[in-house]
Parts: C-alpha cells; sequence; structure tokens
C-alpha cells in the first residue's frame, strides 16, 4: 500500500491507482426522458447527473441510487471533525503533502454513489487533477467517517464497498459513541483492518508516518 513516506523525505511518490467499475451494479443505460438510470425493472434510482441538478447546498447524499437526506450533525460530532482537521491540516502542510479538505464536498464516486465524506485528503500530486470550480471528481486518497445514528450503517457497508472498489487507499471511521477510530487500508479493493484504537490511545496512519493524534484529544467534551 502507497504512503506518503516519500512525499515528507521530499521524494516523489507513486501514482494513484485508477478508479476501477463497481462491479456489483447492473450495468445501467440513460433515459433522458426521466432523468432517472433505468436497470431493465419498473424501480428508477437517481443518477450523479440528477444529484448536479439539485439546487446547491441541498442537505443530500447519492448512495446507490437513492438520494439520502443529510442529517444536522452533533455539536460533539462537528467537534471531532474540527479537531481531526486542525491536526492532519497542520501535518499535511508542514510537509507540503496535498489537501484536507472538510465536509460537506461532494465526491463523485460511481454514476449512483456522490458522497460527502467529513474529511477527505488528497495527495500533492493528484491536486492538478481537480477543477477548483467544481466538485471533486477524482477517488480521494483518505476519507474519514464520523459516525452518528442514522449513518452508521450506511458508512459500515455501501460506503465502505464503494470506497474500497473505486481505490481509496484508507478510511477512517470515528465512533464518536465508543471512542474509538478503525483505520481501513485498500487491498486489491477490499479494506482490511490496520489498526483499531481506542482512548486514550494515540491515533497513527500508515499514509502519513510521523503523524499522532491523542485520541483523549479528539473526543474531549
Amino acid at each position: 500500500m502507497r504512503s506518503l513516506t516519500s512525499s515528507i523525505s521530499k521524494s516523489g511518490t507513486g501514482s494513484h491507482d485508477s478508479i476501477r467499475e463497481n462491479q456489483t451494479l447492473r450495468k445501467p443505460f440513460f433515459d433522458s426522458n426521466t432523468m432517472y438510470l433505468t436497470t431493465g425493472q419498473p424501480k428508477k434510482i437517481a443518477t450523479a447527473l440528477d444529484y448536479d441538478r439539485l439546487p446547491e447546498g441541498a442537505p443530500y447524499q447519492l448512495i446507490g441510487g437513492k438520494l439520502m437526506l443529510s442529517p444536522i450533525p452533533s455539536f460533539f460530532h462537528q467537534n471531532i471533525v474540527g479537531e481531526l482537521f486542525a491536526e492532519l491540516h497542520a501535518f499535511v502542510r508542514q510537509y507540503d503533502l496535498g489537501k484536507v479538505v472538510l465536509s460537506p464536498m461532494d465526491v463523485h464516486l460511481t454514476v449512483v454513489d456522490v458522497y460527502q465524506p467529513d474529511l477527505l485528503f488528497i495527495c500533492k500530486e493528484n491536486l492538478s487533477q481537480i477543477n477548483p470550480n467544481d466538485r471533486i471528481r477524482i477517488v480521494p486518497d483518505l476519507v474519514v467517517e464520523v459516525l452518528s445514528p442514522s449513518t452508521e450503517e450506511q458508512d459500515y457497508v455501501r460506503k465502505r464497498m464503494i470506497y474500497g472498489e473505486c481505490g481509496v487507499a484508507e478510511y477512517w471511521i470515528v465512533d464518536p459513541a465508543e471512542h474509538t477510530v478503525e483505520v481501513l487500508l485498500n487491498d486489491q479493493g477490499r479494506f482490511e483492518r490496520a489498526s483499531f484504537v481506542k482512548e486514550p490511545s494515540e491515533l497513527t496512519s500508515p499514509m502519513f508516518p510521523g503523524f499522532s493524534m491523542s485520541l483523549q484529544k479528539l473526543f474531549q467534551h
């Protein structure tokens, strides 16, 4: 698995794996009359094109062809996201590794999956592929999801599968209720656990050698 060790040591990094097509979905065709994706069955599902036509700021994610309302997060949830962003952003900026981006930011992954991870990272070598006036239409190197009761199943099942199949290199799942962080590494399109840490341990990452963060600080109220 590619890490950023070489970036920290001031040398170049390898290229990112290309996006793989999601093999679990039936091959669709677009019906311009309905503006929805048709799978050969009466039921119709929304596509990324439909999603792009939503009013700016509409609180939705497109998950498996369904427009899912994104609930307003709790104060604790947002505090965790803010603490994690501050620590990771400082580390990434210090070593000029790329960009850390906060939600809400649309990430187009498949024709029926557009997500807004709580946090994402794109390495320096891939930034040139991003249109600064558009949404993200490349695969991030890291995504972070902070669990909430209404999104936990999606984060563990559908999103985990799609992130893996599309080529996200590392996925962090943060559990505010249990004060844990699971770090997952992509192994040929499937995520395998690299670490599972619980307060008061330190969060570390294969992608960021030298980075660590106290979970006591992350989960402080």
